[in-house]
């Protein structure tokens, strides 16, 4: 078990080169993983459940012990990345397929890569956690409520479908691994290291699909989105750490928020695009998008605050 432990460490600490890897595969040959896009929801679930099983109850003193950084992560979240993604959708005109995508990306909750990131980058781990179990939770009524308001100029948004949505593959199985980890805790310990593993997979799994049977549109769209997405990711951070700044927050809290912020939960996106705007199909291409780039970004920008820590532990 400590073997997989070590492997599941490792995976999860190089997923952006594992995404790149079965992207191209996907790219080349999307006959063997076009079906991954039926489950997208499932492995999401799936993903989620894992995350709940790591969730401990001391995650959720955190949250009370430090409600000024969880607050201002949380409400950095839920501010800075909708209303980047809104106003490149605006000034770049993006066609309401694109629009929409990257507006799903900018409304989602903080992603648990985040959490690895933050850890890489010598930031304040605990507080990375508790940002990620806040905004995942609120999540069910702030994204459909961000994407209801910001995206309606593009396209139809049913708020209610998309709070059915993120309530059954995000809030259910977080809930789900909650109670499983509490009542067998024990046991779960035990599996502890090999969680990672879990979520590794599944979003592996979200991306190949959406790769595969957007062969074509990535042709013709890719570059499009992918400025955009490195310009979303890029504010996302750059503002995340303006605002731990302006709060006078320390430099290994700064990092945690300005990971956080910049470091969505795009299978998220990906499966509300799927579930919600099946006549947008090009929506579901940003969040595609954003899984491999934000894993990248925020590795460059963890080796760069890793730097900056050690300096600060040194005097």
């Amino acid at each position: 078990m400590k073997k997989i432990g070590k492997v599941a460490s490792l995976l999860t600490r190089y997923i952006s080169i594992i995404i790149l890897i079965f992207s191209a595969l996907a790219f080349w040959k999307p006959e063997g993983f076009g079906w991954a896009t039926n489950y997208t929801s499932v492995f999401l679930g799936v993903a989620m459940f894992g995350m709940g099983l790591t969730i401990r109850a001391e995650d959720f003193k955190i949250v009370f012990s430090r409600p000024k950084e969880i607050l201002a992560g949380c409400v950095a979240q839920y501010t800075v990345m909708p209303l980047v993604a809104w106003l490149l959708s605006v000034l770049l005109g993006l066609e309401p397929d694109l629009a929409i995508g990257v507006i799903l990306v900018g409304c989602c909750p903080g992603g648990t890569a985040s959490n690895v990131i933050t850890y890489i980058a010598g930031g304040d781990v605990a507080l990375s956690v508790g940002m990620t179990i806040v905004s995942t939770l609120i999540a069910p009524i702030m994204t459909p409520l961000l994407v209801y308001g910001l995206g309606g100029a593009w396209v139809e948004v049913s708020f209610w479908a998309m709070v059915l949505s993120v309530v059954k593959v995000i809030l259910i199985p977080v809930l789900i691994g909650l109670l499983l980890n509490k009542l067998f805790h024990h046991q779960i310990q035990k599996i502890r290291d090999v969680l990672p593993l879990i979520s590794v997979v599944s979003i592996v799994m979200i991306i190949s699909g959406i790769v595969a049977v957007n062969k074509e549109k990535l042709i013709t769209s890719g570059v499009l989105v992918l400025g955009v997405v490195i310009i979303h990711n890029f504010l996302g951070m750059a503002l995340g750490l303006l605002v731990a700044r302006v709060l006078k927050i320390p430099y290994n809290k700064a990092t945690a928020i300005a990971i956080e912020v910049g470091m969505q939960n795009s299978g998220l996106a990906v499966s509300l695009a799927t579930a919600n705007f099946a006549a947008n199909p090009m929506a579901t291409l940003p969040g595609a998008i954003f899984s491999v780039w934000h894993n990248i970004a925020g590795s460059i920008f963890a080796g760069i605050r890793r730097r900056g820590q050690e300096k600060i532990e040194k005097v």
